[in-house]
């Protein structure tokens, strides 16, 4: 069995569920401490997801720009999206406005990159091997 996995889908859907856990966390702020779960104040827990979502979306984004179209684009606005992500969490005073610009950061760089990624004419450079 061959399986192939989509990177880029795997970016969104990583972008897309810390965008959720960022807007439904402070929703749950009143019941989870009557749960006995305490994650809204963990800083471990939100670098993890910060790294996680750093992770998967380098490796989706360097794949797409080196085997696929060759523009900086989608990696500039996720490298912003994610230095963004880690001010929301150094200046917790303005936390909502670095969060709304990196999620659409992140997001907007997994959308130019599968773009990029399905134009018929890749933009190949003189240095491309494939």
């Amino acid at each position: 069995m061959n399986l192939k996995v989509n990177w880029d889908a795997l970016g969104v859907t990583a972008s897309v569920a810390c965008a959720i856990h960022c807007a439904v966390l402070p929703l749950l702020l009143s019941s989870l401490p009557i749960l006995g779960f305490d994650i809204i104040r963990n800083a471990f827990f939100e670098y993890l997801m910060i790294g996680l979502a750093f992770l998967i979306g380098t490796y989706s984004l360097s794949h797409g720009y080196r085997k696929q179209h060759h523009r900086v684009l989608p990696l500039a606005l996720f490298s912003a999206g994610i230095v963004l992500l880690v001010l929301k969490q150094v200046y917790h005073d303005y936390h909502i406005w670095f969060l709304l610009p990196a999620v659409l950061a992140i997001v907007s760089a997994h959308f130019f990159n599968f773009r990029f990624c399905r134009v018929l004419n890749h933009a190949h450079s003189a240095d491309c091997d494939h």
